[in-house]
């Protein structure tokens, strides 16, 4: 009986690592370019940060995490989000001891129990960025920048960055009672998990998906027409900002995210290539996020993008996996054997080098190699041997020269570079 794989937590093939990989580095490249510096924690925290600062009752703390007792009793679980734990990190490490301003980035695996759709699975990773020390509106319009600059550079163009505003501690109050007012005229037409956390949350029933919920608060009071004056000067300087980058962005009041420590800025980046999941990234400002933790009063902001969804956008353009530089067709033992060494020796020298397993004919040898995209061919047998030179094949320019074996890493090197032909 063979074991399959856990449901919604996904193998991630040799083809699709290439997508994967070219992701990872260009987000890499972006965010070191914008003065931010990785950061690596763990994928198990203690279930009490998330409670604490995704709030209970979300749908991630009530419904969706991955929580257990260890053997010492403690109640720890699998990460469902990345901000938190750095945040934690931050916190426990006293970074802000090092440096006023820390610009942080992370990769990883995250874990929500939800019903497995596309680009949305158990087991998922993501691509955040956080800025921690600073409230300037500035610092928001570069986030978004930095954010815009990523799917330019990764070749992804089919998305659009809305913008909202949540207000803060000072606004959001109020705003909160005239919402909740609207939310029980309509109590009929909302959804059971939208009447049971309208008074604990009604924030979160703007985000609810469910098509009655859609259109029950279609015409609900936006949050940007009670903003206080700080938040209102604030969001306006973002806009701002954007508009003299031109940094192309659409204004979205009924973005709310689903977690409770943001304030102020909060933005998604969307698609309509994924179907009813069209969010991409998404993040926003938690202003009171890093004190509620137990450190000290600093603003924040930061977001994530999924790379499971980020993969499939790419898709549309696949990444070629990386080919051989050079493949060696050996005929008989002792070339085989020879073969063996020069490949062990180039492959020291950073140079791709594929070599037949199996004794496969000349034909099929020089097949595979095609297959396999490589750049040059050697053929190697006991002639070769007996007068220490082959013959060394463009398989571009289907042209060929015989080199002396000792010139090989040489030749390799050399031709290897952009636009040097093979004589």
């Amino acid at each position: 009986m063979t074991i399959s794989g856990i449901k919604g937590m996904n193998d991630i093939l040799p083809n699709e690592v290439q997508t994967w990989q070219l992701l990872e580095r260009t987000a890499r490249h972006i965010f070191e370019t914008y003065g931010f510096s990785e950061i690596r924690v763990p994928v198990v925290e203690k279930t009490e940060l998330f409670c604490r600062s995704i709030g209970e009752t979300t749908d991630i703390v009530e419904k969706e995490m991955y929580t257990f007792t260890d053997k010492s009793g403690n109640s720890l679980s699998l990460r469902p989000e990345g901000t938190a734990p750095v945040m934690r990190s931050f916190i426990e490490h006293k970074l802000h001891a090092l440096d006023p301003v820390n610009k942080l980035y992370y990769l990883g695996p995250m874990f929500r129990y939800e019903r497995p759709q596309k680009g949305r699975y158990r087991q998922f990773h993501q691509i955040g960025a956080e800025v921690i020390g600073v409230d300037d509106p500035r610092i928001d319009a570069q986030v978004l920048i930095m954010l815009v600059h990523f799917f330019a550079a990764a070749g992804i163009d089919a998305v659009e960055l809305q913008i909202n505003s949540l207000g803060c501690p000072e606004c959001r109050p109020g705003y909160r009672q005239i919402l909740v007012a609207y939310l029980q005229s309509r109590l009929d037409a909302l959804c059971e998990d939208c009447r049971r956390r309208y008074l604990v949350n009604p924030l979160r029933v703007l985000d609810c998906k469910v098509p009655g919920c859609r259109e029950a608060t279609a015409a609900a009071p936006s949050v940007l027409e009670h903003l206080c004056a700080g938040c209102n000067d604030h969001f306006a300087s973002v806009r701002r900002y954007l508009d003299e980058t031109t940094t192309p962005y659409v204004v979205n009041p009924r973005m709310v995210r689903g977690l409770d420590y943001y304030t102020k800025t909060t933005f998604e980046v969307v698609t309509n290539n994924l179907g009813a999941q069209n969010a991409v990234a998404a993040g926003g400002r938690y202003d009171g996020l890093i004190k509620s933790l137990g450190g000290p009063a600093l603003s924040g902001i930061g977001f994530a993008a999924g790379l499971e969804r980020l993969a499939l956008l790419k898709n549309a353009s696949p990444v070629a996996p990386p080919r051989p530089d050079l493949f060696i067709a050996a005929l008989g033992e002792a070339a085989a054997h020879q073969a063996f060494l020069l490949m062990s020796s180039l492959l020291q020298r950073d140079l791709r080098v594929e070599i037949d397993y199996l004794g496969k004919s000349l034909k099929s040898q020089l097949r595979r190699a095609d297959k396999l995209g490589a750049r040059f061919v050697l053929i190697l047998g006991e002639d070769e041997l007996a007068r220490n030179s082959a013959p060394l094949r463009d398989m571009q320019t289907a042209t060929q020269e015989e080199i002396a074996l000792t010139d090989l890493p040489r030749l390799l090197t050399e031709r290897l570079q952009p636009g040097v032909p093979l004589a």
